[in-house]
């Protein structure tokens, strides 16, 4: 018992000697180092979201240590925006600057695009400046840093600003034209990025495996901003809205065809805006020679194919699409070309040969969802050839909502068609009732047409 009490005695005056060295030593700390409880004043109650109770403290840090944590700048972007959601636009200076100070003294720890962009999104939705000074701000951080300008709603502001500034008069039509080119590439660049990590999972679930709850994260992680950018590439295409028709572009490239005649660049943009609303004159025809004489690539020899093909020389088109499909390494221009051929296989009812190359496409462009769709559509319209009784013809259909939701999932411009398509195909397949009648329920029907592959009839 005497011992047990000398040994307990023993550790409580050990802990204390430890407690009062450390004590001691943080005493020291503090007392070289004030910058250790002047950041701790603002950075605790910001931590705890108490702003008003931080803000009194936060200019004695940027002022007294401005290097002491990168903690402080991040806390003071989010108090200052909580004041200006709050309503006091005064503190869109203080924030301006504390992101000022972050890019100095954390530059490599900071993302200059994302940075530049927030404050210019910040300032256009609180209506500071001019709509061009609005403009110059998202321009800066779009080329200041380009691959750190990722938010959509950021992009969109960007492009709606140089449209509004062209119906006001103050840009060219050509300028919205290059910028909506640059735009567009790069809302396929950040939706395919995610589109691939996407479809990975997707393909994981359907081969059978369960995902674990962190892929299950990222999986709808994925999906919300392959959406995301899936509306905003529907929002620019219609915020250029007609000023991109046939009316405008045809006098507005047959004005600029002789100056520029020379300009690769130029012609490529020009042909493809003709190409893409498919604008009947000869212009076209002219660019495009030109523009194979000069830089034979990838996008002349598809248009090529195009102008082959309006011609009725079918064979010639395919020909020219088979070289540009070659030639081309961008893989959302070569997903395209190939989407061009799949579409040519399946108007000519050769389902099997344009599946291949739907899916080709995707392969090159994950987030290129109308090819889910389309291959849906011709499951569909197989079902007379996929079975040998009613109720295996009616099951294809079930094979085709799969793609047709995989469509949605991947591709948010068509998502809402995609899932409406989806919905149609599961009316058609067998209802619970015929999957009772036929005693399906839980079987897998295995198809020997075309389509291949097999569906497993869901359970009662």
């Amino acid at each position: 018992m005497i011992n047990t009490i000398n040994t307990n005695k023993m550790k409580t005056k050990v802990t204390l000697i430890f407690a009062v060295i450390a004590f001691s030593f943080f005493g020291k700390v503090q007392a070289q180092d004030p910058c250790v409880t002047t950041a701790s004043l603002f950075i605790e109650p910001a931590k705890a979201k108490n702003y008003e109770a931080a803000l009194p403290h936060y200019e004695k840090v940027i002022n007294d240590c401005p290097q002491y944590s990168l903690a402080t700048y991040q806390y003071a972007v989010k108090m200052f925006e909580y004041f200006i959601e709050k309503g006091d636009k005064s503190k869109i200076t203080d924030l301006e600057k504390a992101y000022d100070l972050r890019l100095k003294y954390y530059a490599s720890k900071s993302k200059e695009g994302d940075i530049l962009s927030d404050i210019a999104q910040i300032r256009y939705d609180n209506g500071i400046g001019t709509k061009m000074e609005q403009f110059k701000a998202f321009d800066k951080a779009f080329k200041r840093d380009e691959e750190n300008f990722t938010s959509p709603k950021r992009i969109y502001t960007y492009f709606s600003l140089a449209k509004d500034l062209f119906d006001e008069g103050q840009k060219d039509i050509q300028e919205v034209f290059d910028l909506y080119d640059i735009i567009q590439g790069k809302i396929e660049k950040e939706e395919g990025n995610y589109a691939e990590k996407l479809t990975q999972l997707l393909d994981k679930q359907e081969n059978g495996a369960t995902l674990t709850k962190k892929e299950q994260d990222k999986l709808e992680a994925y999906e919300k901003n392959v959406g995301y950018y899936g509306q905003i590439k529907g929002s620019v295409d219609a915020k250029l809205g007609s000023i991109a028709d046939c009316d405008n572009l045809i006098p507005l490239y047959e004005r600029n065809f002789e100056a520029r005649k020379n300009d690769v660049a130029w012609l490529r943009s020009a042909a493809g805006k003709l190409n893409a609303k498919d604008c009947e004159t000869s212009l076209f025809f002219q660019m495009v020679q030109q523009l194979h004489r000069l830089d034979p690539s990838a996008k002349s020899a598809f248009y090529l194919g195009r102008l082959a093909e309006k011609d009725g020389k079918g064979s010639e088109a395919r020909k020219y699409y088979d070289q540009a499909v070659q030639l081309e390494t961008n893989p959302n221009d070569k997903a395209k070309y190939l989407y061009t051929i799949a579409e040519d296989y399946r108007k000519k009812g050769s389902f099997s040969s344009a599946r291949s190359y739907y899916l080709k496409a995707v392969e090159q462009k994950p987030s290129f969802g109308v090819c889910y769709l389309k291959i849906a559509q011709m499951y569909a319209q197989s079902s007379n050839d996929c079975g040998n009784t009613p109720f295996e013809k009616r099951a294809i259909n079930w094979k085709a909502a799969e793609m047709a939701n995989k469509a949605a999932r991947v591709d948010g411009s068509i998502a809402s068609t995609a899932r409406d398509a989806a919905s149609s195909y599961m009316q058609r397949a067998p209802s619970k009732s015929d999957i009772f009648s036929a005693g399906k329920a839980g079987q897998t029907i295995s198809f020997s047409c075309w389509v291949g592959g097999s569906v497993r009839v869901p359970n009662l």
